[in-house]
Formats: C-alpha cells, structure tokens, sequence
C-alpha cells in the first residue's frame, strides 16, 4: 500500500490498522535540539481520546503513546531532545471488540470505505474498517504534537492554534458569543458555549434516532510570519487543503471567505493595507485567509472543513454484499455519533504539520525563519 506519508521536509509516515496490536507514526526531518516528551505528545492525544463523553465512541483506549527513536536524554540536555534522526511513536491497541464487525465481514457498509477498498485491494480488514479507520487519526494528533514543538522550537510562543467546532448539522455558532479560550470546557470544542449546550439535545436526539450529524471545524492559526509557501505548486493553501481533506470524513475545505468569495464584488473582497506601526503591511480585512498567491500574509490562516455524519448507524441501509447481492446493512458496535467531535484536535494536529513542514522549507531556502525586511 502506498501513500501512506505526508511533507515534504518535516515528513510523517502512519501505520496500522483500527483492530491490528498498536497504531504509529516515523516522523522523519525534525530538527535536532527539539524539547520533546511523551507527556507533550499525551496531552493532545487526550484531546482526541475516545469515551471522554456521551457523545463520541465509547471504545476505551488509553492512547498511551511510547516514543521508540528519535530522543535522547543525558546530564547535558536539559532533558530529552530529538536527535534528528527518525521519531518513531507508538499506540497499542487494547480495547477491540472485532465481534462487533463480523456480520459485516462480507457486507459493504454505505458511505464506508469498504467497497472502494475492496475494489482497489481484493482483500479487506473489515474490523473497524482496518487502514481506513478514524483509529488512525490518532497519529496525526501524535505527529501535530510533535510539529507544535518543532513551531515553539523556531518561533518561541508567537504562533498559537486554535481548533473547534462551529457548526453542527444545520446548526452553527453565534459568531458573536465566540470565545476561543473557552473550547475546552464544552465536549464539543465550540467556542460557543450556548450553541455547545444547545447542541447537546440536538446530537442526543440525532443518536436516539439511530442517525448521525456532520459538523463543520474551524482551525486558525495565529501569530504565522509572511513569508511561509511558495507561489505555484508548493502553496502554503493548497497544502493545508491537502492536509485537511486526508482528514476521515472530510467532503470539503474553504480558506478565508472560501465559497462565500465567490458572491462578493471586488471591491468586497479585496484586503486593503495600510502601514502598521512595526513598518510592516496591515490588512484591514482576512477575506484571504492569511494567504495571497500561495504565501502567508502574517495575517491569521483561517481553515473550515465540512465532516460528514458518521456512516456507521443503527438505521438499515440498503446496500450489496462481496458477492453481489442485496441487503441491508444496520452498522452495531461502539460509533461516533458526530465523528467531526474527536476531528477537531485531528484538524488542528494537520495544520501544525503543515505550518512545520513549511517553516523549515522557508528556512531552507531563504535562510530566514519570517519574512524578508524591506
């Protein structure tokens, strides 16, 4: 099976499967120098964890990530550092229940992956999905962790991520209650916390159902320098888009105003600047979205991806078997009624990848970490 890695200078390879002993990542090109533990790697881990709440997959992984490689530790280090060599982590395993997935071993569950596997491989994990499963996302949030310290390592606490749920199904926030410090205290990640209580019924009745709802995320990333990506195939955009649509789930990206520019005149659209006390360009508006011809503006890079409802539901579905019958498939086990809940963390790991990859690329060829002074 190929592409399987992602990046280009800060590189992350995945392995594993959703029912398999552990889950992993090798994350190749972190500079050396790095200050790196596994309790920095677990904190994210935890974001994404599931059984924290009523309303993501009751499976009870610990998500105890073990660094293998890449670290090293001794009375001149300060404490434990890359080494920039490979980073290798690992995730085992230790709450499947592959039972659950046996009446679906030759059944192809709709909105799956399953026949399209099936199709390209001739031979399918069918316990959980395997390859295909969200399980896998963990090691991105693992990755993220890791690329969030490459950032402090080179930009010290300038740049900051943020990360959360602004729509759920036909719902979505009151931009104007939105507090991005107060994510964390809601089981949705939404910085709005009366959206986050609405939606609790909203999501309860959706389950009650046997159905599932989407979710729209949002990720921005504040404090990146002008200067990051390149203006043809090596866009900081197109990259980030990338990133976010390798995402399980996800059916659609948008930068800035995305879809929204399209109805707005040019006079509308256009981020006017005037010069900013520092000497610098200061944008009066972001309809960009922190990116102009494939380059950051220093401005806040603003991403939102659309997940779709979870595809495993207790409602029955038509669909077909290996051998080309008609069934109906109802999907049993442990699911994420709203699978764009445990994404959040997931799309904020794959911007902090991206952001990573793209700072050392930036320092690589211009010899500089910000944009040039003119």
């Amino acid at each position: 099976m190929s592409e399987n890695s992602f990046g280009t200078l800060f590189r992350v390879t995945t392995w594993g499967e959703s029912h398999g002993p552990a889950i992993g990542c090798v994350i190749d090109g972190c500079p050396p120098g790095v200050a790196l533990t596994a309790e920095q790697i677990q904190a994210d881990l935890d974001a994404r964890r599931p059984g924290t709440s009523r309303f993501v997959t009751q499976r009870q992984e610990p998500d105890a990530v073990k660094i293998l490689s890449g670290v090293f530790e001794d009375d001149r280090t300060g404490g434990p550092v890359t080494t920039g060599t490979p980073i290798s982590l690992m995730i085992e395993n230790v709450d499947q229940r592959s039972k659950d997935y046996s009446e679906i071993r030759d059944k192809y569950r709709p909105g799956h992956a399953d026949y399209t596997y099936d199709a390209k491989y001739g031979v399918r994990d069918y316990r959980g999905g395997g390859r295909s499963s969200a399980r896998e996302t963990a090691n991105r949030v693992a990755a993220g962790a890791v690329a969030q310290a490459v950032l402090h390592h080179l930009y010290g606490d300038v740049i900051r991520l943020d990360a959360g749920l602004v729509g759920l199904g036909p719902h979505e926030i009151d931009r104007t209650r939105a507090d991005w410090s107060t994510v964390g205290n809601n089981p949705f990640w939404c910085p709005d916390p009366v959206a986050a209580t609405e939606w609790e019924k909203v999501l309860d009745g959706a389950r009650k159902d046997g159905s599932s709802l989407g979710a729209l995320i949002e990720v921005t990333a504040r404090g990146v320098p002008a200067g990051l990506g390149a203006p043809v195939y090596g866009k900081l955009d197109s990259d980030l888009a990338m990133a976010m649509m390798t995402i399980n789930a996800s059916k659609g990206v948008e930068i800035g105003a995305g879809m929204e520019a399209a109805r707005f005149s040019g006079i509308e659209n256009a981020d006017e600047m005037r010069m900013g006390k520092d000497g610098q360009p200061e944008f009066l508006s972001n309809n960009n979205g922190g990116v102009l011809g494939g380059i950051s503006t220093g401005q806040d890079l603003v991403v939102r991806l659309a997940i779709k409802p979870t595809s495993s539901i207790l409602t029955s579905r038509k669909s077909v078997t290996r051998d080309g019958e008609e069934t109906e498939v109802v999907t049993k086990g442990r699911h994420d009624p709203c699978v764009g809940i445990r994404g959040v963390p997931v799309a904020k790991a794959m911007m902090a990848c991206v952001l990573a990859d793209h700072a050392l690329r930036h320092r690589a060829q211009t010899g500089r970490l910000g944009p040039h002074r003119f």
